[in-house]
């Protein structure tokens, strides 16, 4: 790899990387794994049974091992609820991780560290039996987990909707002051969500006991929130985590996550987008997990065909029943899509998206302004950045109508406003690749993790 170190051996530090099986937490830790292996960091990749039999991982450096989280034949989908999976996971998962660790130690491969999804807080406790340091990877934006650290500590009583009246503003450290419906939906609506509320609430109960805390984030993005947070942990911040050939370019091949979950419609895509004028395409994705409503679905195809321009819109296989009877694309729609070479086309001018964080940071890291729909979980939080703090988009009023729908993407098209979303919009580009560049922010952080895991120079 270009610029990098490109061997590991016997004496490299091995590095034990475990995301929650899901695909928005598995891209970013996936993408740090890679960065390590760049520095002469020897990565083990933990996945599940059935995640590892269904969606292979090609990627020579990293190797893959996979653990049972009860599930291995059908994973998450084939659980009753997401309170079954999380608690079967749990029980399940802590034993063998700790089989796996185990094995790792009989074959030779002494584990230097685990590096672990903040939402499996109890693969800490595991590496902590076996005298293993631990490092906690939040996959989210430092504004959300201020919000969700406060709910943890009590400052926030939950849900607010019943806690405080609709015209109460929240004012938290190093945070704009927020609406109720600005905070993640978990805080002012948790009871449709509990087993999902439970494990965003409760990232933190051992935190103080992880040697390191990662965040999935660069330093200029959220500069402020980041420096409250390292007053409380040694908090390294590693992101943009999107594939090098993006950003940097110093990790050679490195043009996609590699592990997706979901089966790409990428010659159809490309070949529509290279027939597209520059800038005349709006992109549509709600995500790897979201589910529309069906009234949300139909006012959102109708507005994109009222709106007259070119657009893709990811549906998935299990939401197009929900697309009208009588509708007629006027653009493609596609089940799913490789998003980062979508969004890095230069047809490509427009992305209406839910504001998952990782979508987030995939459109920041090209320079591409949103129109923002945000759903639940985090998005809500996400959208008020992308919107008033970063300024590379604007926020469509929710539930969405047709009308708003089709004035939100003429304005970013055509508008002023768009005008001032596209130059924010380059200038956090060149700031995400200033970051991961030799000497930036989010460099520095992962040379120093390294550097405390063996005197290999960076």
């Amino acid at each position: 790899m270009a610029e990098e170190h490109n061997k590991t051996n016997n004496s490299s530090p091995h590095v034990v990387i475990f995301p929650f099986p899901s695909q928005g937490h598995i891209n970013p830790l996936i993408q740090f794994a890679k960065r390590l292996s760049s520095k002469g960091v020897k990565p083990t990749l933990i996945t599940t049974i059935y995640i590892a039999k269904t969606s292979p991982y090609p990627n020579s450096s990293i190797v893959v091992e996979p653990i049972s989280d009860g599930f291995d034949d059908g994973g998450f989908k084939s659980a009753t609820s997401a309170e079954s999976y999380i608690d079967t996971f749990h029980q399940v998962g802590s034993k063998s991780l700790a089989n796996l660790i185990r094995k790792l130690v009989n074959e030779g491969n002494h584990v230097d560290a685990i590096i672990y999804d903040s939402f499996v807080t109890w693969a800490l406790d595991v590496a902590m039996e076996y005298g293993i340091d631990g490092g906690c990877f939040f996959t989210q934006a430092c504004a959300v987990n201020n919000i969700y650290y406060h709910v943890y500590k009590g400052v926030l009583e939950i849900p607010l909707q019943a806690a405080a009246p609709p015209t109460v503003t929240i004012l938290l450290p190093e945070l704009p002051q927020l609406q109720l419906w600005e905070t993640p939906s978990f805080v002012h609506n948790p009871g449709p969500y509990p087993g999902w509320a439970h494990i965003v609430f409760n990232q933190f109960p051992n935190i103080h006991n992880a040697r390191w805390v990662f965040s999935n984030t660069f330093f200029k993005l959220e500069e402020q929130v980041i420096k409250w947070m390292r007053l409380m942990w040694p908090l390294m911040v590693v992101g943009p985590t999107v594939p090098s050939m993006y950003l940097d370019k110093r990790l050679e091949d490195d043009d996609d996550y590699g592990m997706s979950l979901l089966k790409p419609n990428h010659i159809e895509c490309m070949g529509w987008l290279n027939n597209k004028p520059k800038g005349s395409v709006v992109y549509v994705s709600f995500g790897s997990y979201g589910e529309l409503g069906v009234a949300q679905m139909e006012e959102i195809a109708w507005g994109l065909n009222e709106s007259s321009v070119n657009y893709l819109w990811v549906v998935r296989e299990t939401e197009k029943e929900k697309l009208p009877k009588s509708f007629l694309a006027n653009g493609l729609i596609v089940e799913w899509c490789r998003q980062l070479e979508v969004l890095a086309h230069e047809a490509v001018g427009c992305f209406v998206t839910h504001c998952g964080f990782n979508s987030s940071l995939e459109t920041i890291s090209l320079g591409v302004p949103v129109v923002a729909i945000p759903q639940w979980t985090d998005q809500t939080t996400n959208a008020k950045c992308l919107e008033d703090i970063w300024g590379v988009g604007i926020r469509a009023k929710t539930p969405v109508t047709r009308t708003n729908l089709v004035w939100c993407i003429k304005e970013i098209m055509e508008g002023e406003r768009g005008a001032v979303a596209r130059k924010n919009a380059i200038k956090w580009k060149d700031l995400a690749i200033e970051a991961v560049s030799p000497g930036g922010s989010s460099d520095k952080d992962i040379n120093e993790f390294v550097s405390q895991l063996s005197p290999i120079k960076c």
